[in-house]
């Protein structure tokens, strides 16, 4: 076995646990279930563990995907749920195996969210909201690694839809997960730069699938 990779689930209270933290929190899941990670070489060795597409601190996924390396081979079969007992609630692994291609190969998240409106009828946002996001070009400011500068997600959504549902306004999505990367919050922020009036007074998202550029589940 080489590079193995996890696929797990983070819900709940676990979705308030920063990218960071949760590297560390892996880390010591491992530990705490009796595997041991391999190391990097050199002067700073540190444990071969790498997540792909880090979600931001407050959104769920139960796709998430998580490459890393053992000391030794172990039942595959027995890792997610003997990990899955030493991590903190809300974090479930869902499956390990031997990973066979890059997650360089990622290209399309599925999500799901729900934008909440307190007081406006939920039926008539729906409605407005896809007016809005079947337009050609949304224009938005958003922050990138030379500053602040304008950007045209539209190219970012592959199909985006709205639903009237009892806590607010539902939301089904595919987006691009890299190159570009459309963060999901970005939905939420446009209408607030753009159309002021049908944003949400709150948002949440989760991830519920990825794929590859040709639509296929990636794993």
């Amino acid at each position: 076995m080489d590079k193995l990779r996890l696929r797990f689930s983070k819900t709940g209270r676990a979705v308030y646990i920063s990218h960071l933290d949760l590297m560390q929190t892996m880390q010591r899941g491992f530990a705490r279930a009796g595997y041991s990670l391999k190391y990097s070489e050199g002067f700073n060795p540190h444990p071969q563990i790498s997540i792909a597409l880090p979600l931001s601190v407050g959104a769920a996924s139960v796709c998430e995907l998580m490459d890393f390396r053992l000391k030794e081979d172990v039942d595959l079969s027995e890792l997610p749920g003997r990990l899955t007992a030493a991590l903190p609630e809300g974090i479930e692994v869902t499956a390990a195996y031997e990973a066979e291609l890059k997650c360089a190969n990622i290209k399309w998240l599925q999500i799901e969210g729900l934008f909440e409106y307190d007081g406006r009828d939920r039926g008539a946002m729906a409605e407005a909201l896809k007016s809005f996001f079947a337009q050609d070009a949304i224009v938005i400011t958003k922050k990138t690694k030379r500053g602040m500068g304008e950007t045209d997600i539209r190219p970012a959504i592959r199909s985006i839809d709205f639903s009237a549902v009892g806590e607010g306004v539902r939301v089904a999505a595919l987006i691009s997960a890299q190159e570009p990367t459309l963060n999901p919050e970005l939905l939420s922020d446009a209408l607030r730069q753009l159309e002021p009036e049908i944003a949400p007074d709150f948002a949440k998202f989760t991830r519920i699938e990825t794929y590859d550029s040709e639509m296929k589940v990636f794993r």
